[in-house]
Formats: structure tokens, C-alpha cells, sequence
């Protein structure tokens, strides 16, 4: 109790009470004393108000023309966007073209099913039937950053978001599971499809996908199912579920609709020989 009766009586260190009654004493109240200090201080606080003063002033000026930029800006920009999208549904309609050749050309063999199944496995043509669907999300609380992290590999932090590695091990572990075609949110995939990453965006064949991934793959649904389920790729998913929270749901299908590859590129041709011709 004495302890604390002092610091409640002494809250103040004796040192700086000393310093304090000493100023007091001198009269010192921080301000200049003499006609030259006084007038110094004067000096310098019309000074600082006149370095306000002419800023404002230039600031209120400025306004106009940086407001004017500002819309032109605002202006080129919305004119630059339009021409871009314009480009981009032209170079759309002009794959979408090319593809409807390349898939006619693919048909165009006499109605046989060897081409058929052809344009099937290259993605050439449309497909539909039994299958299964698979959708894949991220954690409910996925964020960025998680160091120590075990997933965390070649500068990417996990706590819960799918990367384009495991979109590559459920796609590939699709296929091994007997998969006849395969799509990821309508994008239909070939052999030459590549599943990468950029920043925390998946890109299937350049273009961004974003969460949830729905993935449909045609073929034998419960067979499918079961076979995908338990190999190593479908064991690994459950996995990414269990311990980063990541959602998982699949269903077999009756009935599947995938479209065709947007580009198919044909890489070897031969030309066409009719029959009873010399």
C-alpha cells in the first residue's frame, strides 16, 4: 500500500517537477523575448502562409485542365476498348469458321466411323452421352498467403484455392479412368490442351477459368466414377478435401453435352483419292 500511495503521490518524476518550477520561475513561456526573434517569427509564419496560399491557388487552376485529361483519358480508353472487343469477336468469328472447316473436313470421308470416332477423340466434333460431372471449388475461407504451408511449392501460398496442378492430375486422372471426351466450365479439352497457372487464375488453352470448375467427362458413368474414385488421382483429391477443405462433388450423368474444341489445329493432310479414278 505505501508503494502505491507514492507513485499516487509522486506521478510526476521529481526531476522533471524540478525543471518545470525552474522554467516557471525564469518567466521562459517558449516565446521570443526580443524585437528580432518577434519579428523573424512573424516573417516566417507569412511565409509559410503565402507557400499555402499559392499552392491552393495553383491547385484551384490546375483543376480544369486535369479534370479535362482525366476524361479524355477516360474517353481513349473507352474508344480502344471497343476497338478491342470488336477485334476479339472478329478473331472469334473467324476461329469459330475455320473450326466448322476443320471439323467438316474431319467428316468429310464418306460417313465412316473411323472419322466420326476421329473427330470425337480430337475434339473436333460435339459430343454427348453418359458421363460423369465432377466440380471442384475452393475452400470456403481460401486466401492467399500460408507460410509453411506443405503445398506451398515454386512461390505459390495455399490455404485452400485450387491450383492448375491439381486441375492437371483431375483431368489426367479422367482419362487414365476411361474418359472419352472431357470439358472444364464449357471448355472443351484435346491432346493438345495445356492447364496452366497465371498469378491465382487457371488458364486452360490461354483462357482464365474461374471457380467452381465443373468437369464433365463422357464415357462409362459408374465405371468412370468408381475407377476415377480410386486411383491415384481421384485418392489425391480426396486428400486435397480432407486437409485444405478444398470442395469436391461428382455425380454420374445420363445424359452429357460437351462442344467441340474451339480450334482444332490439323497438323498432317493427305489429299483425297476418288474411287475409280486413275
Amino acid at each position: 500500500m505505501s508503494l502505491l500511495t507514492n507513485v499516487m503521490d509522486h506521478s510526476l518524476d521529481d526531476g522533471y517537477a524540478e525543471a518545470a518550477a525552474r522554467k516557471k520561475a525564469a518567466g521562459d513561456g517558449g516565446l521570443p523575448k526580443t524585437l528580432r526573434a518577434k519579428l523573424g517569427l512573424a516573417a516566417g509564419l507569412v511565409l509559410a502562409a503565402l507557400v499555402v496560399t499559392v499552392g491552393a491557388a495553383q491547385a484551384r487552376v490546375a483543376a480544369p485542365v486535369v479534370a479535362k485529361e482525366r476524361e479524355e483519358l477516360i474517353d481513349r480508353i473507352d474508344r480502344e476498348t471497343e476497338a478491342a472487343d470488336k477485334l476479339e469477336n472478329s478473331v472469334d468469328e473467324l476461329r469459330d469458321d475455320v473450326s466448322a472447316r476443320q471439323r467438316a473436313a474431319l467428316r468429310d470421308s464418306g460417313g465412316s466411323d473411323q472419322a466420326e470416332l476421329v473427330g470425337i477423340l480430337s475434339g473436333a466434333t460435339e459430343v454427348h452421352g453418359p458421363g460423369v460431372k465432377l466440380v471442384v471449388d475452393d475452400a470456403k475461407e481460401a486466401s492467399t498467403g500460408g507460410d509453411g504451408d506443405p503445398r506451398e511449392t515454386s512461390g505459390f501460398s495455399d490455404t485452400g484455392r485450387v491450383r492448375d496442378r491439381d486441375m492437371q492430375r483431375v483431368v489426367n486422372g479422367l482419362w487414365a479412368s476411361g474418359a472419352e471426351a472431357v470439358s472444364i466450365n464449357g471448355q472443351r479439352l484435346t491432346a493438345l490442351s495445356a492447364i496452366r497457372a497465371a498469378g491465382d487464375a487457371i488458364l486452360v488453352d490461354n483462357r482464365p477459368l474461374v471457380p467452381p470448375y465443373t468437369v464433365l467427362a463422357v464415357g462409362d458413368g459408374k465405371r468412370l466414377s468408381t475407377r476415377f474414385q480410386n486411383s491415384a488421382d481421384g485418392l489425391y483429391l480426396h486428400a486435397l478435401q480432407e486437409n485444405y477443405g478444398i470442395r469436391t462433388a461428382i455425380s454420374v450423368e445420363g445424359d452429357l453435352r460437351l462442344p467441340a474444341a474451339p480450334s482444332v489445329i490439323v497438323r498432317t493432310a493427305q489429299p483425297r483419292t476418288e474411287k475409280g479414278t486413275s
